[in-house]
């Protein structure tokens, strides 16, 4: 197993149960306790878990729990739909993540890739991936949200507006065949929409639940994004919208 997965399965092992133990994760993992020792330390580095005698734990037990407990929903389908978006990356890229649970997956999965530039409000996905090779991350300033670390308003807009980049990867809170992205929050759908006015190609990245619901507020349609990554078919109507929109729908397995 590759070091990257494996210490993504190590953060999901603590996502799931709160606290993991050495012992036990090197047995299911297949390797020795010392790996696993080095391991959690560079995670603990990347402010992704915290140290604990014996064992490994959520990086803050004070934080509001609510976004790692989203975290923890899906978990396998997220990081499929994460490997599969970080493919599409190239090294040297100029790239914008949004926040939410699956595009902070996305950039686990894209920790090993060099020389990107990346655009982020998102303080999770600003840590992990400000520690790659040649990396340079700029984080986008303004209110800053307790619950997920999401950076937005106004000013995190105006940032992001200086920026054009090669790619832009989203997360939304439903697709609809008809009325397009949907997100839960003015602010969030507003940060969406300017994050796809300035890349090339905007990616989304969404787990099947997302396109068996609607959200209150829209903010795209259909044919202002390039790509959708999901983890299972669409319904037939859903699938038949996104390829008439001139959509790429990759199917991540």
């Amino acid at each position: 197993m590759h070091a990257t997965e494996r210490q993504n399965a190590i953060v999901a092992a603590v996502e799931t149960k709160g606290v993991a133990g050495i012992a036990d994760l090197a047995v299911s993992l297949g390797v020795s306790d010392e790996t696993i020792r080095r391991d959690i330390r560079h995670l603990a580095g990347r402010g992704l878990v915290r140290k604990v005698h014996g064992g490994v734990a959520l990086p803050d037990p004070l934080r509001e729990t609510a976004f790692r407990l989203r975290m923890g929903e899906r978990a396998q389908a997220k990081r499929a739909i994460a490997r599969a978006a970080a493919e599409l990356i190239s090294p040297g890229e100029t790239v914008i993540l949004d926040t939410g649970t699956t595009t902070t997956y996305v950039a686990q999965a894209m920790a090993d890739l060099r020389d990107l530039l990346v655009v982020t409000n998102s303080t999770d996905i600003a840590r992990t991936l400000a520690v790659g090779q040649g990396n340079r991350v700029y984080m986008a300033g303004g209110e800053l949200r307790a619950d997920d670390g999401a950076v937005l308003g106004h000013h995190a807009i105006g940032y992001i507006e200086q920026f054009q980049a090669h790619s832009a990867i989203l997360s939304i809170g439903a697709l609809d065949p008809v009325i397009g992205l949907m997100d839960h929050h003015v602010a969030e759908a507003d940060f969406s929409t300017a994050v796809i006015a300035h890349a090339e190609r905007a990616i989304v990245v969404a787990d099947h639940t997302k396109f068996a619901r609607r959200a209150p507020v829209r903010f795209a349609g259909l044919d202002q994004i390039d790509v959708v990554i999901t983890d299972r078919e669409l319904p037939r109507e859903t699938a038949d919208a996104i390829e008439a929109a001139g959509v790429v729908l990759v199917i991540a397995g």
